[in-house]
């Protein structure tokens, strides 16, 4: 959508003394697996004993940016091919892609997933099949293409809820409640709202896993630096129980923002790629729900977003979480697709428009000029590309001391000023 220049009038005018940025990296404990495909083999051999020969197989692919997700698929997919199976890739992602079949199909294809790139077929639909009900009578829905199938292998990433805190949070669990019942599912499981999903999820899951014929699951984990962590197989049997040990190791293993206080977040990208909630709250402590749980998250004043990554297609939803965005970013956003994904979720706060600015140099003086008990020569600004990538970020002169106090937290580069042209700032990530 266009919007109008924006005219506003504040004390002193949109020139700001910015303080002069450095880069800094930081430490974390990452651990990496390199050779996917020999460590699925294995995996399989190891924990999966249900025969898939003769057998049409779905494989489930949500809407999160994954690390190797390519590589992970193409994997299963070869190696239910080796073991004389039929598999199909089943987009599995709730409203998500403007809660259509071909806008899922273009969500994978924004990852890399093509029919051509993992070696089989993607069936894509809305339509999904009353497999149960939990014991207040809530309609239990998964994927018609799914239900149909001989056997389902559940794949997604394993990590902290961006709005909730539980046993089991984005995981296997919730690709099976949430991600497999498409739109109907989706919405019909918010309705109980995320401070019920302690109890929601699992019951929804226990009921899938008992009436759909699960294969295994596929539990993927990331390291701090947003790179492939481990792969577990899972047999059907014992994906409730593992996966709340997995949950514990992936909060372990998130990356944050090792400094406890600051004025000014620069956030250069959101996106559906990046978390469920375009920046995630284990990062900024800004929950769309507003439920607790997010206190490690340091201590914000104001948050500005400068753009939407191009794989969120339009999705900026989260957009709301932050205090000042800019022009740019809005114009990129598809209102229809975000509404969606905030109304199927049943919180509203992620879709609504925060303060938007005609530039990054704009957005980024209002921000400051509006932080309490600081300057904005002398506030504590820090600037990340996005919540995932972590791993270097970039802080004003004021921070130099918290840095030089922190072990895991190390300068590479040399104090130096901001630079703009017209739109946007100049040196990115």
């Amino acid at each position: 959508m266009k919007w109008d220049p924006v005219e506003v009038n504040v004390m002193g005018g949109l020139n700001c003394a910015f303080p002069k940025m450095a880069r800094v990296r930081q430490l974390f404990d990452s651990p990496t697996l390199l050779d996917v495909d020999e460590h699925i083999k294995q995996q399989l051999v190891d924990n999966c004993q249900v025969s898939v020969l003769g057998k049409r197989i779905a494989i489930t692919v949500g809407s999160r940016g994954i690390a190797k997700l390519v590589p992970i698929i193409r994997s299963l997919v070869h190696s239910v091919q080796a073991a004389g199976g039929d598999p199909f890739i089943v987009p599995s992602m709730g409203s998500h892609g403007g809660a259509t079949a071909e806008g899922q199909v273009e969500v994978l294809k924004s990852y890399g997933i093509t029919e051509d790139s993992v070696g089989a077929k993607i069936y894509s639909s809305m339509d999904v099949v009353h497999v149960g009900s939990l014991a207040d009578g809530t309609p239990i829905f998964t994927d018609k293409f799914a239900y149909e199938a001989d056997g389902i292998i559940v794949v997604n990433k394993v990590k902290p809820h961006a709005d909730f805190k539980a046993h089991y949070e984005s995981g296997l669990v919730k690709m099976l409640a949430i991600g497999l019942g498409k739109h109907k599912g989706a919405v019909t499981l918010h309705r109980h709202g995320f401070d019920r999903f302690f109890d929601v999820l699992p019951a929804a899951a226990e009921i899938l896993i008992n009436n759909l014929s699960i294969v295994c699951g596929v539990a993927i984990l990331e390291n701090a630096e947003d790179e492939l962590m481990d792969i577990e197989i899972i047999s059907s049997e014992n994906i409730l129980s593992r996966e709340k040990e997995l949950l514990k190791l992936a909060k372990n293993s998130i990356g944050r923002i090792l400094i406890p206080e600051i004025d000014v977040l620069i956030i250069e990208n959101i996106g559906k790629d990046i978390s469920g909630e375009g920046m995630d709250p284990n990062v900024t402590g800004r929950p769309g729900s507003g439920l607790p749980g997010f206190e490690e998250a340091p201590s914000i004043q104001k948050i500005v977003v400068l753009n939407v990554t191009p794989k969120s297609n339009g999705n900026g939803v989260g957009i709301g979480l932050a205090d000042v965005t800019t022009m740019q970013c809005i114009e990129k956003i598809d209102l229809g697709m975000v509404y969606t994904n905030a109304l199927t979720a049943t919180i509203l706060n992620p879709a609504k428009l925060p303060v938007v600015m005609n530039n990054d140099h704009d957005a980024i003086c209002i921000s400051l000029k509006t932080c309490n008990r600081t300057t904005p020569e002398n506030a504590k600004i820090v600037r990340i590309k996005n919540t995932l990538e972590l791993s270097i970020i970039e802080v004003s002169e004021s921070l130099r001391g918290v840095v030089d106090g922190n072990e895991n937290l190390h300068f590479e580069g040399f104090f130096h000023d901001l630079k703009f042209n017209e739109k946007c700032l100049v040196d990115v990530f």
